[in-house]
């Protein structure tokens, strides 16, 4: 079958290459120059099943209200005349109760470990290097407060079957000696030995290397401009290098996906959430980070990603603005010089921003909507990296009409 994949990133490269694997005919279309360009071009970095937490919960909207008034907060919101932020955050404000809280994470975490085990298929089938590190990842916490409540949390994670260790500061220091200089500043916390890191840019990148050498075709700097149809389905996709024709299609657009679905009259319920990254040089006076782990008072993720540490944080909805400036990464700074003092060379900062697509419920869109030859693998938010993989692995059973290893509640259109 011909399949046209619309978006390179880590969602449509993934989703090519287990198209590829059952055979089929597969060309990828993407607006940059290149595969993982967008948000899958300096992201976290963590593939952390560990962590999947939905973000709705009781506590999400009191949080939220107080980043209107006050400025620094890592999750950023703004009001602003935005139809579609509207629309987002009324069904986001119906995922805050503790009930959709539990549902919504345990949905996720059955997705991220199944997609980290599509991970690692993947990579002991291709032997593809990515500074993959499978030492585990820490998730610490500053204050008594946010450690009792942060035990409650991972709770769900334990009672799903995810392996977690609570530590004190010492624990902590003696997993990754980096954290020793400051380990008076951690009151506690959870060390998750089977969770993992790498770059996704460089995965991304030779997956879609390999994706070419197996016969699939790349059309980069194409943007979509439109879609025609015929009845119930997709009669061809209009670029701004002309039209392309296929049997089938997959959406991957992230971020962009809910504007050319509402060409179709399909609503997709996903909003970008910018997020941000700086990613330190290493020189040999440096003491780097070990393995990954996240402050979670602060909400910055940090990693050693070859020889470089990325530092990421922020969630601000500001539509589609992807600028930033020096002094908007200048909290996240601070609270990493504090965590881990010599981790990199803070001097000398790459800075990067992005679009996460998120869903209300936290859980990416698969299968079809009203098309029948259109499927959807979009809207995989700020945990894109981990779930990929099996998010691609679904799409390819749904497409083959096998059943996939997973239950799709909570991930479909409708």
């Amino acid at each position: 079958m011909r399949i046209l994949i619309m978006g390179a990133g880590l969602a449509g490269v993934t989703a090519a290459f287990e198209l590829l694997e059952d055979g089929h005919d597969v060309t990828v279309i993407d607006r940059q120059p290149g595969p993982a360009q967008e948000t899958s071009f300096a992201n976290a970095g963590l593939v952390a099943p560990g962590h999947a937490f939905a973000w709705g919960s009781p506590r999400a909207p009191k949080i939220l209200m107080k980043s209107l008034f006050s400025k620094g907060q890592p999750l950023r919101y703004r009001l602003r005349f935005d139809p579609a932020l509207w629309r987002w955050s009324l069904k986001f404000l119906k995922e805050c109760s503790a009930e959709r809280a539990r549902i919504n994470t345990e949905r996720k975490h059955r997705l991220c470990r199944y997609a980290q085990l599509a991970l690692q298929d993947v990579v002991s089938r291709t032997g593809i290097e990515y500074d993959g590190e499978r030492r585990g990842l820490l998730y610490l916490y500053r204050k008594s407060e946010s450690f009792e409540n942060g035990a409650r949390n991972m709770q769900i994670m334990m009672d799903a079957g995810h392996e977690l260790e609570e530590i004190d500061r010492d624990r902590a220091a003696e997993i990754d000696p980096a954290l020793e200089p400051s380990k008076g500043k951690i009151m506690g916390g959870f060390y998750a030995p089977s969770d993992e890191s790498g770059d996704a840019h460089k995965f991304t990148v030779a997956l879609a290397g390999l994706c070419k050498e197996r016969g699939a075709r790349f059309r980069y700097d194409t943007t979509v401009t439109g879609i025609t149809t015929e009845g119930d389905n997709i009669d061809e996709i209009q670029t701004d290098q002309g039209a392309m024709k296929a049997d089938l299609y997959v959406m991957a657009l992230g971020s962009f996906s809910p504007v050319i679905a509402r060409s179709l009259r399909e609503t997709v319920s996903v909003y970008p959430v910018k997020g941000y990254s700086a990613t330190l040089p290493i020189n040999g006076a440096n003491n780097p980070p070990t393995l990954g782990g996240i402050d979670e008072d602060n909400l910055f993720a940090y990693v050693r990603i070859g020889d470089s540490v990325r530092l990421t944080a922020v969630a601000e909805f500001a539509g589609y603005d992807t600028s930033h400036k020096p002094s908007d990464f200048s909290s996240m700074l601070k609270a990493a010089k504090e965590l881990l003092p010599n981790a990199g060379d803070y001097d000398r900062p790459s800075y990067w921003a992005c679009l996460r697509p998120m869903t209300p419920e936290g859980t990416p869109i698969l299968g079809k909507g009203r098309l029948q030859n259109l499927y959807y693998n979009t809207g995989h938010g700020h945990m894109g990296w981990t779930m990929a993989c099996g998010t691609a692995r679904i799409n390819a059973d749904l497409i083959a009409g096998r059943r996939p290893d997973l239950p799709m509640d909570g991930m479909t259109l409708r």
